[in-house]
């Protein structure tokens, strides 16, 4: 391998590291296009290079949000009861979405609804709108639905899912830093269910490619997987010394630049 690629590899894993301890966000969207540049460089078909890439960015998550996880429960930030709501519909919608739409669709449509929501939720999130007093979270089975929601889209763009949970929790009145932590271990069932699914539907087309497992491409997953295990506690423990509102435009500013890396992205390849 070139040592140039291998080094790129692991600047990504490291930044992704610490954004997904400070954000709860998995990375995967910010990886996907880097990763779409990188991998025909290491011998992957561009046939197959956004599938690769979106495969092996969420195929990260799962120790990504493992070590963000770990940190964040040490500060008893994590709502399990919001996790244990919401886990069976993320496995579902994510084991539908990597295992069967994934390889049938180009997702463009999906991008641009999903971008403009994304746009919308960072704006909200941006002007600190106040949630209405005794505002909560609605029912498990509401949860629940959510869930499968949320990991079904995660699974068709790569993501961990934060960009819907997070803002989901917050209007239920859960505090940034909770929903931040809650969110990072959401990411590791999405990222779990969807992989297993990645895993099964490409193993019909990647023609036996060497270093792929279904679309993942695993010498990236390990590289970029061994930094952010190793950056993912410096992000969490940011996250609970940066004030709630700071916290809140950064998470926003980050949902801006992904809601129009997802319109820019689905229009130039439309």
């Amino acid at each position: 391998m070139d040592p140039i690629l291998i080094a790129s590899l692991l600047a990504l894993g490291a930044g992704v590291g610490v954004a997904a301890g400070l954000l709860g966000i998995g990375g995967g969207m910010i990886l996907v296009p880097f990763l779409t540049f990188l991998l025909p460089r290491f011998g992957v078909p561009q046939e197959l290079a956004v599938h690769a890439s979106i495969a092996t960015a969420m195929a990260t998550i799962l120790f990504t949000s493992l070590s963000s996880v770990r940190a964040h429960h040490k500060r008893g930030a994590i709502r399990w009861d919001v996790v244990r709501a919401m886990a069976p519909g993320l496995i579902l919608g994510g084991m539908l979405s990597g295992g069967a739409v994934f390889a049938v669709i180009n997702g463009t449509a999906l991008a641009i609804v999903f971008g403009i929501f994304v746009l919308y939720s960072a704006c909200k999130m941006g002007r600190n709108t106040p949630v209405p007093q005794g505002r909560a979270l609605p029912g498990p089975g509401a949860v629940a639905a959510m869930g499968a929601l949320i990991g079904f889209v995660s699974g068709l763009l790569g993501a961990g899912g934060a960009f819907l949970s997070v803002p989901f929790m917050l209007r239920g009145n859960v505090p940034v830093r909770q929903a931040v932590a809650t969110s990072a271990a959401l990411g590791f069932f999405i990222s779990l269910a969807n992989s297993v699914g990645y895993i099964w539907s490409g193993e019909a087309v990647n023609g036996g490619q060497p270093g792929m497992i279904g679309y993942i491409y695993w010498p990236a997953l390990l590289i970029v997987s061994a930094m952010s295990i190793c950056t993912a506690p410096v992000g969490a423990s940011l996250a609970h010394k940066i004030s709630q509102l700071a916290l809140k435009r950064i998470f926003a500013a980050m949902l801006t630049m992904l809601a129009i890396y997802m319109i820019g992205q689905a229009i130039v390849h439309a």
